[in-house]
């Protein structure tokens, strides 16, 4: 044994160039994210008005972020 590591195996190759989702579908998943982020406001809200001032902000956060995916995924697809 001499201290030197053994070289690590070849990495796997690339994957196939995957194929962009149809438009159909895009869109369905851009309605479950609105859906989705309609409901982290409305919780945000709820808390705001509770005064769990921690809970609206990551609910606010929370449908921005699936707002953004929602987006990203018509977008890129």
């Amino acid at each position: 044994m001499t201290g030197v590591p053994e070289q690590a195996p070849d990495p796997a190759p690339d994957p196939a160039p995957r194929e962009p989702r149809p438009w159909l579908e895009r869109l369905g998943l851009a309605a479950v994210a609105l859906v989705m982020s309609a409901l982290f406001a409305v919780v945000a809200i709820a808390a705001g008005f509770g005064g769990e001032w921690v809970l609206a902000a990551l609910s606010g956060v929370g449908a921005v972020m699936t707002i953004a995916v929602g987006l990203m995924t018509v977008i890129r697809g």
